[in-house]
């Protein structure tokens, strides 16, 4: 099919009633969060089959859907069907992508049309755009040239560009551009608004490799190249060269098959923008990106390129994973142990876990990277499930950073101050030889609480149990959960106490008024998703940090990884205890994932680097391990904790979650629900129990976790449970399968 053209008028074809004969009964799942397929009658010459897209009366509107798997019920008359209303001449979605959706609505226990629903995104992009209409250089000329045209001349060549296009380069408005046409000195095309992306040139050498990382291409390469499924873990020390490894392995997928087609997961937009880059100087041609912050019509492009084939090489956030890839044969998960992967709301589920079973599921490989990779892939590994290549040194030749603790019991700060006098000197001396550092704190804002020191009410968001954190660059006071803020007020609301709400503890703008004060000559800025709230603004103060053009950067978690800063030699981090709070089962995991990857920045280039983490619990084993760079007994360590408690990846767990508005009758669904549980050998129920944050927009939550042995089917075991209770309508419930989040 011409990918110029793939997506052609629909042809509207009616089932005719005297002709019911003649027609076929088959199953259609809508995108909507429904749990099964819906019969209906389509004209037998249509030769439907499943995954092709179809638009059907559903209630008292017509939709988009997808024919699907499964036997029609014949046990319905036929004169109670209703007809297909269109056949869409659209590339159908492949039985690979239906089994996925199929299975992956199975393991999450969501509506089957809800994750069918992150595959079709909307019906309208199975429509094409309308032409639009672009210019290229005729072969008039104009009869009277001015300035302004010859500048719209100079710009125009034979690849067409949009009138905007042109004048914005010629630096002139659209109605020159629109005279020269009348005058036959640009000739209009019409093309299409979502034209394919150039396929990758792969002809193009890639970068020169270390012989470790030769070591690691070749063996990758080799699963790619000779069909071996499977997952294989990249597992690399910062700053090794995972990248340029992977890229070898997308090479050889996208040269053996010409078809074939690739998906690239990041974990965060902060670090799409400078990998698309990277990519596209690796591959002479810009790959398809997938997140967030594309516009619409981005969206759709890569959308319909993807579903045509059109798109080879695809980067993008999780949701990437749902693409209705033609031919996908490979998928490589950076930075695999990142918790930006856990989707939280709508399908809930972990783009890690089911890349490797999307791959599993259609027989291709399945590349993991991480230089801090997660435990469930460590023990994968150990287990035989996974295989692994090891990258244990700096493609540089650099030395990984020197690490350090500073007990803050013995060297504590001044008091008012965060910084204690030992990081403080060791940020002066950079200072003095014009080299960077870095102070990490991964909390946004000025103050975390705001505490009236009168009465001691907290200032909390309405109808919600969480803190108001204070922005003390705007005068606000912010929820970081609900997005409410307000005016800081003058007076407490519980006393009316006046000037008496204080901050109380450390976020990255008190650190950011620390440092100006103590060096007011330093270039310092700081980074965080407030300063720095969309892509752009997030590059720009990476580029300068890359530049060396920031003396001090003041980071939250957005500069732990992926990025390189050649003159960053010092790294110190002012809360290492902070992840370890809250009685999260990976706590201490993910600790030491954050602080080994923003230490990771330090020392990248020719200059030692080194880091110093300001702890008042020195003992911890998790920053005793970093100190000692001694990962692999730090995981031994938690290994065996989880494994005595049977948590994963040594069991599993599930989450349900009751939320209302009705107090009352979330409560007595927790009860019901409760009351109802089956007695199932190897499975434990903790609860119901109140969430940690209770109310949130005045919403209140119960949580239940079941935590299972690893050979017991926990979806069976909960769906025996949960269908024998009705929750009432004014209670949502959902299921979270090995939950990241317990909140």
């Amino acid at each position: 099919m011409n990918q110029g053209k793939i997506f052609a008028d629909a042809g509207k074809m009616a089932v005719n009633s005297a002709a019911a004969e003649d027609a076929c009964r088959v199953k259609i799942l809508f995108p909507l969060p429904l749990f099964k397929a819906f019969d209906y009658l389509a004209p037998a010459k249509w030769r439907l089959a499943p995954g092709q897209f179809v638009r059907a009366p559903f209630g008292p509107r017509e939709i988009y859907g997808v024919v699907w798997t499964g036997e029609p019920d014949i046990k319905t008359p036929q004169e109670k069907l209703k007809a297909l209303s269109e056949n869409c001449d659209a590339p159908p979605l492949n039985n690979d992508i239906v089994d996925f959706v199929d299975w992956a609505a199975s393991y999450t226990l969501a509506p089957l049309g809800s994750v069918l629903r992150m595959v079709m995104r909307s019906g309208d992009w199975l429509t094409p755009p309308s032409k639009q209409t672009w210019f290229v250089r005729g072969n008039a000329r104009p009869p009277r040239m001015t300035p302004q045209r010859k500048s719209v001349l100079d710009a125009a060549d034979a690849r067409p560009k949009s009138a905007a296009a042109l004048a914005e380069i010629a630096g002139v408005s659209d109605g020159v551009v629109r005279g020269l046409q009348k005058a036959g000195a640009l000739n209009a095309v019409e093309i299409d608004p979502d034209p394919p992306f150039e396929p990758p040139d792969l002809s193009v050498a890639g970068p020169k490799l270390s012989d470790d990382q030769n070591f690691a291409a070749d063996q990758i390469c080799n699963q790619v190249r000779n069909e071996g499924e499977g997952c294989v873990l990249i597992d690399g020390v910062t700053g090794s060269g995972k990248t340029a490894v992977y890229l070898e392995a997308v090479a050889a997928a996208l040269n053996k098959d010409p078809t074939a087609q690739v998906v690239i997961l990041l974990p965060e937009i902060a670090l799409t923008v400078p990998f698309l880059e990277r990519v596209e100087e690796r591959f002479r041609a810009a790959p398809a990106p997938w997140h967030s912050e594309l516009t619409m019509a981005e969206r759709r492009r890569t959308w319909r390129r993807v579903a045509d084939g059109g798109a080879r090489l695809v980067v993008g956030a999780r949701s990437a994973l749902f693409l209705p890839f033609q031919n996908l044969k490979l998928i490589i998960v950076d930075e695999e142990h990142d918790n930006a992967y856990k989707q939280e709301d709508g399908v809930i589920y972990h783009a890690r876990d089911l890349a490797v079973a999307r791959g599993a599921r259609g027989k291709f490989p399945v590349i993991l990277a991480s230089a801090t990779p997660s435990l469930e892939s460590v023990v994968n590994v150990d287990e035989g499930r996974y295989s692994a290549v090891g990258l244990q040194s700096r493609f540089s030749g650099a030395a990984m950073p020197e690490i350090s603790l500073i007990d803050m019991r013995e060297y504590p700060p001044e008091k008012g101050k965060w910084l204690s006098p030992a990081l403080s000197d060791r940020v002066d001396e950079k200072l003095s030889v014009s080299e960077q550092s870095m102070l990490f704190l991964n909390r946004r804002g000025y103050a975390p609480l705001t505490l009236c020191r009168r009465c001691g009410h907290k200032m909390t968001a309405p109808g919600s149990d969480t803190m108001l954190v204070e922005h003390r660059f705007e005068n606000k006071l912010v929820c970081h959960h609900t997005g409410f803020s307000m005016d800081k007020p003058d007076r407490c609301p519980a006393c009316n106490g006046r000037n008496t709400l204080n901050p109380c503890g450390p976020g990255v703008e008190r650190i950011a008024e620390e440092a100006v004060e103590r060096w007011p000559d330093a270039r310092i800025s700081v980074l965080s998703s407030d300063t720095a709230p969309g892509p752009r603004a997030m590059r720009e103060i990476l580029d300068a940090m890359q530049n060396n053009e920031i003396d001090i950067l003041i980071a939250t978690q957005l500069a732990a990884k992926g990025h390189h800063f050649p003159n960053l030699t010092l790294v110190g981090v002012v809360d290492a205890d902070l992840g370890l709070a809250g009685g999260d089962l990976r706590a201490a995991e993910r600790t030491y994932q954050l602080l080994s990857q923003v230490t990771g920045r330090a020392g990248r280039s020719e200059k030692p680097g080194a880091a110093l983490l300001q702890t008042y619990q020195p003992e911890a084993a998790v920053l005793q391990a970093l100190a000692a760079n001694d990962r692999d007994n730090f995981l031994a360590i938690e290994a065996e904790g989880r494994r005595a408690l049977g948590f994963p990846p040594y069991g599993r767990l599930a989450a349900i979650i009751l939320r209302g508005r009705d107090e009352n009758a979330v409560h007595q669904a927790a009860r019901d629900l409760a009351s109802a549980a089956p007695n199932g050998d190897g499975v434990d129920i903790l609860g119901p129990a109140r969430a940690p944050i209770y109310r949130l927009r005045g919403v209140v939550r119960m949580r239940f976790l079941i935590k299972a042995r690893r050979n017991v089917s926990l979806q069976a075991f909960l769906n025996d449970w949960l269908s024998r209770v009705r929750t009432p309508s004014s209670v949502r419930r959902t299921i979270d399968i090995n939950p990241f989040s317990f909140m």
